[in-house]
């Protein structure tokens, strides 16, 4: 495919998935859409450090803003300058990509924070904050059942916020698939600006 027409589709592509990904990112801090768990603490560590704001977003958004501009710029030196430029804030956007993954599939396996019942507590006991499908899963041949991810029956277990379970999965998932996305996306503009650096746009050819 022409460089020219190739960062026309990817620019764009990448600028969706970096919005998509900060949107997510800041739901994650309103579980239900309510505000009264970030007021008062109760937000998941992996929720709270964004990753989908400054990983998958605001570094893929500005590689995908260089891109959509270098699709429409005419060929030539500065095309081949600009070309450069669009391979080294690929590579930015591949790595804040490839960080928001790691981190959102980590995330997503230690479960949200949560108000649960331990077992541990005894009669006139309030209920404990903390990760409760951290700790639960066993090594063995049956840990894929243990898991709470394959077991919907275990996210009774959070009492509060409502609803948090599914909150945190289906977003921590969109986020784990957006990411992947701009990954394939930044790693195929890395090869288009490498070939514009060497031929230029082919637009008009």
């Amino acid at each position: 495919m022409c460089v020219g027409k190739c960062s026309r589709i990817v620019g764009p592509c990448m600028l969706v998935l970096g919005t998509l990904s900060m949107a997510a990112s800041i739901l994650l801090l309103f579980p239900g859409g309510a505000s009264e768990p970030l007021r008062r603490g109760h937000i998941g560590r992996h929720a709270r450090a964004l990753p989908g704001l400054w990983g998958g977003g605001v570094a893929v958004l500005l590689a995908a803003t260089h891109v959509t501009a270098l699709g429409w710029q005419r060929s030539g030196c500065s095309g081949r300058h600009s070309a450069f430029l669009s391979v080294v804030l690929s590579k930015l956007a591949l790595l804040g990509a490839a960080a928001c993954f790691v981190l959102c599939g980590v995330g997503l396996s230690t479960g949200p924070l949560c108000r649960y019942n331990s077992t541990g507590l005894g009669p006139g006991h309030t209920a404990l904050w903390g990760y409760p499908f951290l700790d639960a899963t066993d090594p063995g041949p049956d840990a894929r059942a243990e898991n709470y991810l394959y077991n919907r029956s275990t996210w009774s277990t959070c009492l509060e916020p409502e609803g948090i379970v599914p909150w945190h999965v289906v977003l921590f998932s969109l986020l784990l698939l957006i990411s992947a996305a701009e990954m394939v996306l930044a790693l195929l503009q890395i090869l288009n600006g490498c070939l514009g650096c060497l031929c230029g746009s082919c637009d008009g050819k």
